[in-house]
């Protein structure tokens, strides 16, 4: 039997679940209750409770929290909440729905960009907050596109059921890019050089085809990362920018941005001394002396200590030490305006690379990031390795931007670096026309990638179309060919040229050509090279250019013997039907060397390019050295076999601020394999690409056994060349106008003519290639008929002329006028008893070249 005392805690327990059961229970009963006080006014669209529940998620429980909550969530214009009696009330003005937003009066700025920026949206609630901060979003566009003065309203068209179009009106104004760049504290440097390092410009006549002169912030980070390694390249070792700063200046007719920029060039150095300090035990120091750039009394120069830093470690890390580091230490004196450079290569911490995070690549592929990397996971981190990748990266030409950065792995000896990169646009479509003295009006198409597929691979389709030239391009190239540093790739083309305005033939040259590229050092290179292509040489022969009637005489129009014809006071009636000779010629003929050239030729090459190239700008370039040798073998198979080699080499120098002079050297000669004749289409021919002043095919062995007036080009095997020339700017002539100055002077020969002498094209008793009586007779006069004999004058005279010119860097294209006067050249022969002269040099004074692009 249970005590009283058990049953008083039974009961106990008993009142106590009763009572929490009681509490939850009106808990639960209440909160109904005070949802079901809650009153919503006003809504049309949204949901009540929707409204409530922004009312009952308050902490508080405030009716000004809901109100702040409400108009919070953008759905609302107005709320309103407010209690009464034991209800809360809350009255809402629902916000407009956008219909759609419209751009009125953009044509600068496409409606892509604008939409991407705004934050309205269709379908979206109308809040005029947003859509004022929209119109402030549009207007930074509009300045940072160079328009600073575009003024932005909008307005708002009702539409039934609580819809309405939110319209943008742009009034763009004209241009307002960067007004002025100033430069202080610059004194070894004027303003204008500097602001030709940088690739934003000021505005001027120019402005209305050029984009340099916008605004943007980016460039001009990287304009001053440009100005600061032409420092440090030239010597100023202790050169910064103290200050950088951009303002928008407001005018009513001259608007737009004021760069100034405050610079402390220091003083330049020179180098004291160079030493490697090597100390790591077993390295012999001496060994690693071929990788340093930099020498004694040389100009300091941050590139050469880059390259230095980059061969040592390269060196260290092959002979066993993968944990070396490579330090540079310079210790300046300004007393004597010397820097004493330093290598320290030491052991560095025991760290490896735990993994290589690539972030942003949207559309460039993984691999082609890393390939450009000189370590992967698992190696020994390097950090000149990495600044050399990162400096790859950026020489792509693939990333607006490229990033390193490490963070700590998942060990003390582990670490993790960050690639972060953002893709650009590396296609181009372009159209080109223009005008040269040698192709006349020509036009062109092409289609270029650069980074195709985001594979980093490089296609082009260029179609070619003119007055007396046309032709198609394809070219691809991998530049790593089987996960090799090697470039590889093919080209297709196919080229008609007319060039019976300087000879008498036209030219159809199809085929293709595979190479591969190995770079060797970052200034030497080696491609192969393997072409396959047919050459097909025709005579023109109709009425409008008979040029080969002597040998193919045109019915009612070329002069014939006949039957009863006297030949040098003899019937001659094997004659009958050839031409009569040199009536046929006078209107031009082609020589026979040409004529009897005629068909096709396949050529089988099999050749080198050794390249060498020191050059800062490869496009403009004002110091350094281009070299190449071109050795060429043909004979593997085709009809061609000889063996040809060729050499171009340029240096250039800046003497003086924009006045940059350089000197070329070319040459080349051709030698048949065996002891056959070189055919006419594999010998040089050559014009003003040699010495400017002479025309296209205007120099060289002759044909002067043929009665035509322009004395027929038939090609050398030897060429020798050089070239002075002298660039400068033009006083009072703005930087952007692209216009330079030149003066220049070449000479140069072309000489050794190895073609065939001998042909049978009068169809007589041409026997072995002596003429009948055993003399291969020159002149026409005592034959009567075409001769059959190429009588070659050939002669290695210096040609060579003086010159100048204009050089137009043009936004629309390169664009060249040169002027020529012949010094020295060869004035042929004179025909005998006359005053005439054949064989002589053909001049072209003045050239022309160039062509634009839009």
């Amino acid at each position: 039997m249970m005590s009283m005392t058990g049953k008083r805690r039974r009961k106990s327990a008993e009142q106590t679940i009763v009572l929490v059961a009681a509490t939850a229970a009106g808990l639960v009963l209440g909160g109904t209750a005070q949802a079901e006080q809650i009153v919503v006014q006003g809504n049309k669209r949204v949901d009540s409770d929707t409204i409530r529940s922004y009312v009952t998620g308050t902490a508080s429980g405030s009716p000004e929290e809901a109100r702040r909550n409400l108009l919070a969530s953008g759905m609302f214009s107005d709320v309103k909440v407010s209690r009464s009696g034991g209800s809360t009330v809350v009255t809402v003005r629902e916000n407009n729905i956008i219909n759609r937003v419209v751009f009125e009066g953009n044509k600068k700025v496409e409606k892509a960009t604008l939409e991407g920026e705004v934050e309205a949206k269709a379908r979206g609630p109308f809040n005029q907050g947003i859509v004022t901060a929209d119109l402030q979003r549009i207007r930074e566009i509009y300045r940072r596109s160079g328009r600073g003065s575009a003024k932005v309203s909008f307005r708002t068209v009702d539409l039934p059921n609580g819809r309405l179009d939110v319209i943008y009106v742009i009034e763009e104004g004209d241009k307002t890019g960067i007004k002025a760049i100033n430069f202080s504290g610059n004194r070894e440097f004027s303003d204008k050089k500097l602001k030709e390092l940088m690739s934003s410009s000021e505005m001027n006549f120019l402005s209305f085809i050029k984009t340099s002169d916008v605004y943007d912030p980016d460039r001009i980070a990287a304009d001053l990362e440009l100005v600061r390694r032409f420092y440090l390249k030239n010597g100023y070792a202790d050169f910064r920018v103290v200050k950088a700063d951009a303002r928008y200046v407001e005018a009513e007719t001259d608007a737009g941005w004021v760069i100034d920029i405050v610079v402390d060039e220091g003083q330049q150095y020179k180098v004291g001394a160079v030493a490697i300090d090597s100390r790591l035990p077993g390295l012999d120091a001496r060994g690693l002396d071929g990788e340093v750039r930099a020498q004694v009394g040389d100009v300091y120069n941050a590139e050469d200590v880059e390259r230095t830093l980059s061969g040592v470690t390269n060196q260290v890390a092959r002979q066993g030490y993968p944990f070396a580091q490579v330090r540079p230490t310079g210790q300046r004196d300004p007393a004597t305006h010397t820097v004493a450079l330093g290598f320290v290569v030491e052991d560095g911490p025991r760290v490896y690379v735990e993994r290589i995070n690539i972030r942003g690549n949207t559309r460039t592929r993984d691999y082609v990031i890393r390939r450009e990397l000189d370590i992967t996971e698992g190696d020994a981190y390097n950090r000149v390795l990495t600044d050399r990748a990162e400096r790859r990266l950026n020489g792509l030409g693939f990333f607006k931007k490229v990033r390193f950065s490490n963070e700590p792995g998942s060990a003390a000896d582990r670490v993790i670096i960050n690639i972060d990169v953002e893709d650009q646009p590396t296609g181009s479509f372009s159209v080109a026309g223009g005008y040269s003295t040698q192709d006349g009006i020509i036009g062109e198409v092409s289609v270029s990638e650069s980074n195709f597929l985001g594979r980093g691979q490089y296609v082009r389709v260029a179609g070619t179309a003119g007055q007396f030239a046309r032709g198609i391009d394809f070219s691809f190239t991998e530049p790593y060919f089987l996960g090799y540093r090697l470039a590889a790739g093919f080209d297709a083309f196919y080229k008609y040229s007319d060039q019976t305005r300087f000879s008498r033939y036209e030219t159809t040259v199809y085929g293709g050509q595979i190479r591969v590229g190995l770079p060797i050092t970052e200034e030497f290179g080696v491609t192969l090279r393997y072409s396959l292509y047919n050459t097909e040489l025709k005579v023109p022969n109709t009425l409008k250019r008979p040029y080969n009637d002597c040998s193919n005489p045109i019915p009612g129009y070329t002069q014939v013997y006949g039957a009863n014809d006297i030949v040098n006071g003899v019937p001659r009636p094997d004659f009958a039907g050839l031409a009569k000779y040199p009536n046929c010629a006078f209107d031009g003929e082609a020589s026979i060397a040409l004529k009897g050239s005629q068909g096709n030729t396949l050529t089988s090459l099999a050749g080198l390019t050794l390249a060498y190239s020191t050059l800062d700008n490869i496009g403009l370039p004002r110091n350094g050295l281009y070299a190449e040798l071109k050795p060429d073998v043909a004979g593997i198979g085709g009809d061609s076999k000889f063996f040809r080699v060729t050499g171009d080499a340029r240096y250039y120098k800046e003497f003086y601020e924009d006045v940059v002079g350089f000197i070329r050297l070319q040459g080349g000669h051709i030698s048949a394999l065996n002891n056959e004749p070189l055919r006419i289409t594999d010998q040089f021919f050559l014009g003003p690409s040699l010495v400017r002043g002479f025309a296209p095919n205007g120099l060289g062995p002759r044909d002067v056994g043929i009665a035509d007036s322009r004395s027929n080009a038939i090609g050398g095997s030897t060429y020798v060349g050089g070239t002075v020339e002298l660039q400068f700017p033009i006083w009072g002539i703005p930087k952007d106008l692209g216009l330079k100055g030149a003066v220049f002077a070449d000479a140069g020969t072309l000489f050794g003519y190895n073609g065939r002498t001998q042909f049978n094209v009068n169809g007589d008793a041409f026997i072995n290639g002596i003429a009948p009586g055993g003399v291969c007779n020159f002149n026409s006069a005592t034959i009567g008929v075409e001769p059959e004999c190429v009588n070659v004058h050939d002669k290695a005279v210096i040609r060579s002329s003086i010159g100048a010119s204009i050089l137009w860097n043009s936004p629309l294209g390169p664009i060249r006028f040169d002027y020529a006067y012949a010094l020295t050249k060869d004035e042929g022969v004179k025909v005998p008893g006359t005053n005439f002269r054949i064989g002589k040099d053909q001049l072209q004074a003045f050239r022309f070249s160039g062509g634009s692009r839009f």
